[in-house]
Formats: structure tokens, C-alpha cells, sequence
């Protein structure tokens, strides 16, 4: 309607002319409706286009590492043995090991969540500081340059989590209140939405095995390109885990808005999952990548603005400016975005901005800030990533202590991305009962968690 009038308001522009008032009322009619019949389908066309760029360009992306790897794989063995500084006795079992106990540990943490939703984000919150300090402690054992700062590193990152754990601790018994209150959504349909997340964590263990023979045969090969080589499969495999992550994470929200939106129980989680795979295949690939870039953008910006708070006048600007930055910015991709888009079947730009918009007219916006779902499922994959650290770290030292460090970082890097893939059920859970409750705040089906949560939120009222 709003092209159709735009096309009218143009044409009667000219209606004084004498060529364009011969003309009568359904010759116009029917120019106009041309008209924006052509400006529709242009658009339509141009969203077709960007929503299948995406997914073209990562299988492009998937072919070229597969070539990369079989090349590398290739002159990686004989150049290993050649040079007699790579030993693929003591990087590929340890690895491949790290991969498999990634799997059992993500799933593990998956199982709790669920089992026990009142005391997980507890447990998480205890759990990840500790197996980080002993993560810290394995590379610091080391006794190398790189070890040490990996090690001191890692210290420094055992103790920040500590400190939020700390700071965030009245924030706990919220998260266990709606992550309890989330997962009744898929409560019906845990077997076969179980069964998906079994078959998305071994295609992430599949693939993290293809990866670590890429890595380790560019670290055999060597040469100036084996710090590019390495790049690009650290970029493949964030970006490859993170669509088998949204991938579950739009499949899981479409279910869990159902139930809550319009009360359908039992919803079929294989055309969940099917739509998640083809219809919004587009926007989960072009998420990916978007998504976390404009979280961290925005997680600084609300980290710098706390820190500047009540201090210099200048440095209190500059972080509120920024501040301001990310807050257009998230409007363009955010992980609420993706419930609309397997709910709705809407591109994530116009779902990010259509959900922020329903925060921001609700007053909502403190609330998702404040939500520690995101951080659960963070330091989840952190417990899991140091846990494959620890096993993979520890077989390196043993036999290869040149390599123990390698070994450790990369072990913990496969933990983590599997664990995210994993823990993507219960986020998208939550998400989908916030975004849920945003459309329609009075449905019945809402408890008062949320409502409650508003009203601690609320700046105590000054007694005159």
C-alpha cells in the first residue's frame, strides 16, 4: 500500500499537464498499480539475491578449505618428516581426542541445563573460573615463552570471570526462573529436538576433525603462508560453528514461539529444522558472521559506558557516543532478530530491527541487557573448551612438549565451538520467550517472571 500510494502521489504531480489529463481514471489506475507491481518485484528479486549470497558464498568457502586441506594433507606429511620438527604422532591423536571429548562435554553440559535448569547457571558460573585456572595452570607447567603468556593470559581471564560472577550474582535467580520457564516450550518435543542437536554436534565434530588436519599439516608444511593458512582456518571454523549453531538456534525458536506466541504445542521440529536448513539457510550464513561482530561491538560500548560512569566529563562522552553507535548498529543483526526469522521466515536485518524496536517501545531494552542467558551459554562453552585444553594439553606435554601449547589452544577452541553449538537449545529458548513476550505482554501464558524482573528494574521512586 505504502508503494502503491508513493506511485499515485507521483502521477497526480503532473496532473496539470494536458497530456496527463486526457488520460482517464483507469488508465491511471492501472499504471499505477503496474508500477508498484514492478518496484515489488524488484525488491523482492534484490532480498532473493542477498539471501542466497550468502549460503553461495559459504559452500564456496566450505570447498576451498576442503581443497586447502587435501593439498596441505598432502605435502604436510612428507614436509613433516623431512623437516623433523612436526611429528604427526603427537598432534593428530590428541587433537582428534580433544574433538571426541568436545562432543561428550557439550552434550554433557546440554543434558544438565535441561535436567537441572534452577542450579545450571550456577553451576556454570562456578564451574568455568575453576577449570580456566587449571587450564592457566597446564600452560604455565609448560615452561615455554608462548606457554607462559597463553598461561598469564588465561589467569587474567579465570579472574575477570570470577569478578562478573561476583558482580552478577542477584542476576542468577532470575536466569534460573525464565530458563526454567523457557524450556517448557520444547519440553514435548525433547527426543526429536534432541536428536537434532546429537546430529549438528557430530557434524561439528566431523568437521573439527577435517580442521585439525588442515592445521596440522599447514604447521608441517611451513614456509611464510603457514601463518595465513592458519588464519584462514581459525575464520572457517568460527564461521562454520557458528551456522551449525544458529541453525539449531532458529530451529529451536521457531518451536519455542509457537508454544508461547499461539499456544501450539508439539510443533513438528523436522520442518523447524528443514526451514532453518533452506528458507532462512540466507540469513543464518549472513548472521554468522554479523551477529557476534556486532555483540562484541556492543558488549565494549556497554562495558566502556559503566566504567566511565561518573568519572572525567570527556572520557563519559566519547564512551556515550559510542555508546549510541552501537545501539544503531544492533538494530541491524542481533540474536533476537532470529527468532523472527524462523518464526516470520523474515530476512535478519528486518528481524533484528523489527524485535530491538518492540524492546525499545516496551522499555525492554534493560531488561535484555541485563539477561545472562548469553553469558551462561558463553562461559558454558569456556568450561568446555578448558576441559579439551586439559586433556589435549596435557597428552602434548607428555610426548611433545613443543607442541603442548599449539595443542592446548587449539583443543580449547574446538571445546568452546562445540559446547555454543550444544547450549544453543536453551538460548533459543529464552529468546524466543522474551521476543515472545514482547509482541504480547498480556497473553496468558506468561508467568510473572518477566514482570517482576521489569519491576526490580525500575529506579526506586524518590520519597518527597
Amino acid at each position: 500500500m505504502a508503494i502503491i500510494e508513493e506511485v499515485r502521489s507521483r502521477t497526480e504531480e503532473g496532473g496539470g499537464r494536458g497530456r496527463q489529463a486526457s488520460r482517464s481514471p483507469m488508465t491511471n489506475q492501472t499504471t499505477v498499480n503496474q508500477v508498484a507491481e514492478g518496484i515489488a518485484n524488484q525488491k523482492t528479486v534484490g532480498r532473493r539475491f542477498s539471501l542466497g549470497l550468502f549460503p553461495s558464498l559459504f559452500l564456496f568457502h566450505l570447498l576451498v578449505i576442503l581443497i586447502l586441506i587435501a593439498f596441505l594433507a598432502i605435502r604436510g606429511f612428507n614436509a613433516g618428516v623431512r623437516r623433523r620438527k612436526f611429528d604427526p604422532l603427537h598432534w593428530y591423536p590428541e587433537l582428534l581426542t580433544s574433538s571426541a571429548c568436545a562432543s561428550a562435554a557439550a552434550l554433557a553440559l546440554l543434558v544438565a541445563t535441561l535436567r537441572i535448569p534452577d542450579k545450571a547457571p550456577r553451576i556454570i558460573f562456578w564451574l568455568a573460573p575453576c577449570l580456566t585456572v587449571a587450564a592457566a595452570v597446564l600452560l604455565l607447567s609448560i615452561d615455554s615463552p608462548g606457554g607462559l603468556a597463553a598461561g598469564a593470559l588465561t589467569l587474567v581471564f579465570a579472574v575477570i570471570q570470577s569478578m562478573y560472577g561476583c558482580w552478577v550474582t542477584p542476576r542468577r535467580t532470575h536466569a534460573a526462573e525464565i530458563l526454567s520457564a523457557a524450556l517448557r516450550a520444547t519440553a514435548e518435543n525433547t527426543v526429536l529436538i534432541g536428536g537434532y542437536v546429537v546430529v549438528a554436534v557430530l557434524v561439528g565434530l566431523i568437521y573439527s576433525c577435517l580442521w585439525t588436519l588442515g592445521v596440522g599439516s599447514a604447521y608441517a608444511v611451513g614456509g611464510r603462508f603457514a601463518a595465513l593458512f592458519v588464519f584462514a582456518f581459525l575464520f572457517s571454523l568460527a564461521w562454520t560453528m557458528q551456522v551449525i549453531k544458529n541453525v539449531v538456534l532458529v530451529a529451536v525458536a521457531r518451536v519455542a514461539h509457537l508454544h508461547f506466541a499461539l499456544g501450539q504445542r508439539g510443533f513438528d521440529a523436522r520442518e523447524a529444522f528443514a526451514g532453518a536448513c533452506t528458507v532462512s539457510a540466507g540469513s543464518v550464513c549472513g548472521g554468522s558472521c554479523l551477529v557476534p561482530v556486532l555483540g562484541v561491538v556492543r558488549g565494549l560500548a556497554r562495558a566502556m559506558n559503566l566504567v566511565a560512569e561518573d568519572k572525567d566529563e570527556f572520557m563519559f562522552s566519547c564512551a556515550h557516543c559510542y555508546m549510541g553507535v552501537a545501539d544503531r548498529l544492533v538494530r541491524f543483526g542481533n540474536r533476537w532478530g532470529f527468532v523472527h526469522v524462523g518464526a516470520h521466515g523474515k530476512g535478519l536485518v528486518r528481524a533484528s530491527g523489527d524485535t530491538w524496536e518492540m524492546f525499545d517501545r516496551l522499555g525492554l531494552v534493560r531488561l535484555v541487557d541485563t539477561d545472562l542467558t548469553a553469558s551462561c551459554c558463553f562461559l558454558a562453552g569456556v568450561s568446555g573448551g578448558a576441559v579439551c585444553a586439559l586433556v589435549g594439553g596435557s597428552w602434548a606435554l607428555a610426548v611433545d612438549k613443543s607442541l603442548a601449547t599449539s595443542v592446548s589452544i587449539y583443543a580449547f577452541l574446538i571445546g568452546y565451538f562445540m559446547s555454543r553449538v550444544a547450549m544453543a537449545w536453551p538460548q533459543a529458548c529464552v529468546t524466543a520467550y522474551i521476543v515472545a513476550y514482547a509482541e504480547n505482554p498480556q497473553n496468558p501464558r506468561f508467568d510473572s517472571t518477566i514482570a517482576d524482573r521489569i519491576r526490580q528494574l525500575q529506579p526506586p521512586r524518590e520519597e518527597v
